[in-house]
């Protein structure tokens, strides 16, 4: 029939067992690796991609911690959305912003 020796191929323990913890934390490294991500996309704003109030809050506060009596945080309303934001709510500045945007 067929002419050619065939070789069973033995898997080793150790190379079984390897292989079987690799897989289930390689899906479970690129689940987090997901989920960090997303998480990131939550602390920015989707239109500016500038730090969300709370996150720059969180990051404000950590810096004043680290650095003490030597910084000062100084928040700067440029663009005067604030105004937009109090008065009408934050999608109608949003809305504002992204039609000036273009």
């Amino acid at each position: 029939m067929n002419s050619v020796p065939r070789q069973q191929a033995r898997i080793g323990q150790r190379a079984l067992l390897l292989t079987t913890a690799a897989l289930p934390l390689t899906g479970w490294a690129i689940h987090a690796a997901a989920l960090h991500k997303q998480l990131a996309a939550t602390r920015r704003d989707p239109l500016t991609g500038l730090l969300r109030r709370d996150a720059y809050t969180t990051r404000a506060r950590r810096i004043l911690a680290r650095h003490g009596d030597d910084v000062a945080v100084v928040m700067v309303d440029a663009d005067h959305f604030k105004q937009i934001n109090d008065g009408m709510g934050h999608e109608a500045g949003d809305t504002e912003r992204f039609s000036t945007s273009r």
